[in-house]
């Protein structure tokens, strides 16, 4: 019977090798197509590797707890030659030369690892670039001169996960990401708006501004006491921001050069944190559906990112956070946005404060949180940040139409 190969996948963005956790299938043992048999692990992520297709597994050639690159060989098992020709996997497993030198994968592993299985760090899972990543830190000549021509700094590479070493951003990285500009909206920025960037990015690389607001959240914690499921506070926060996002998507829009790359989708990210970090699952078309339906599924990205099981497109390529810093009894912080993101919404802690009733002609207690606004300073100012914020506030008084 045809020995059919299981690789080690491409896991997600630029992750370069995972370790074996266990085996969740032994040798001998029958499995079908894309049943899971491998489980593995990354920096932050634990995920299963399938198998190609159905037969009998033969043996592994990988260790447990060792570290293997993507498109290493990790073992084999035994396929019908109908299967195995039906899916273009009937190809026969490499033999060693007569002086036993290693096969090519196993080659291109150890040179792809200096020598060593674990001398590449993977890419943390939930976040948008990989953690490890230097960026455009060291931008080569050829690069330079291209970034030049078309008037781009280094500023506005933050988001771009490079492939070379140590990281690097190399001039392919650079030109796919020119290329994946075009498939977004893109209008033209005034000049002012130019002139506002440059000034910032020559304070800093990425010129972070706050700004923050007191909102009673009496409306909500009695909307929360009847409602069924029950929404947390930070799931509303996501909501709003939404909302509040679908009605002028322009501040969450990034400056690339002179062009603002408006977002093509309503993708909002929430904090969650993990064990040695925090993960960033995204829900995807946040404006589209009402609160009530999206319970469901964020309760069930919490849960898959504190087990760092979250699935691949589940992650990466949201427009804006939402952090629940109040968790933590915090009432005041001032988070900063992910490298892709303009915008990160927090959350504080509930605190009973005296509240003026114009009614009442009195100061009345009530239940209310500062949020903060944590937003790029190139793409918008104080004022618009503020309005946005008062919208989301806006909103949250209203938790029945979220």
């Amino acid at each position: 019977m045809p020995q059919i190969p299981i690789i080690m996948p491409q896991l997600g963005e630029s992750i370069a090798e995972a370790a074996i956790i266990s085996f969740l299938v032994q040798p001998g043992q029958p499995v079908d197509t894309d049943q899971d048999i491998i489980e593995v692990e990354t920096n932050k992520a634990t995920m299963n590797i399938a198998s190609p297709c159905r037969g009998t597994i033969e043996k592994y050639l990988v260790e447990l707890h060792e570290s293997y690159p993507v498109g290493a060989v990790l073992g084999y098992l035994q396929a019908s030659a109908e299967d195995a020709k039906r899916l273009g996997l009937d190809t026969p497993a490499p033999e060693k030369n007569g002086d036993d030198s290693e096969s090519g994968t196993e080659s291109a592993g150890r040179a792809l690892t200096g020598g060593s299985r674990t001398g590449v760090m993977p890419t943390v899972r939930g976040l948008p670039v990989p953690a490890n990543a230097a960026g455009a830190s060291y931008i080569s000549p050829r690069m330079k001169a291209r970034m030049n021509e078309l008037g781009l700094h280094a500023a506005d590479l933050a988001g771009i996960a490079g492939s070379g070493a140590a990281g690097r951003v190399t001039i392919q990285d650079f030109e796919k990401f020119i290329a994946n500009l075009e498939q977004h909206k893109l209008s033209q920025a005034s000049s002012m708006r130019v002139s506002v960037a440059d000034a910032m990015r020559r304070s800093w690389t990425r010129p972070i501004a706050h700004v923050g607001l007191s909102v009673c959240l009496e409306p909500l914690f009695a909307y929360r006491k009847v409602a069924r499921p029950k929404p947390g506070p930070a799931l509303c926060g996501l909501r709003a921001l939404a909302l509040a996002l679908a009605e002028n998507s322009a501040p969450a829009g990034r400056l690339v050069g002179n062009k603002i790359v408006h977002p093509s989708a309503i993708d909002i990210g929430f904090a969650v944190e993990a064990e040695d970090g925090v993960l960033v699952p995204v829900i995807r078309h946040a404006d589209q559906r009402p609160l009530p339906d999206l319970i469901e599924s964020y309760n069930e990205l919490v849960e898959l990112a504190r087990q760092r099981k979250l699935p691949v497109d589940a992650t990466g390529g949201s427009i804006a956070t939402v952090t629940n810093f109040g968790t933590f009894g915090l009432e005041w912080a001032t988070p900063i946005p992910l490298p892709e993101q303009t915008l990160v919404l927090g959350m504080g802690a509930a605190r009973r404060a005296p509240h003026w009733d114009a009614a009442k002609g009195q100061f009345v207690p009530v239940m209310q949180a500062n949020l903060t606004l944590s937003f790029d300073h190139r793409v918008l100012d104080g004022g618009g940040a503020g309005r946005l914020l008062a919208r989301v506030a806006e909103l949250l008084s209203h938790p029945e139409a979220l």
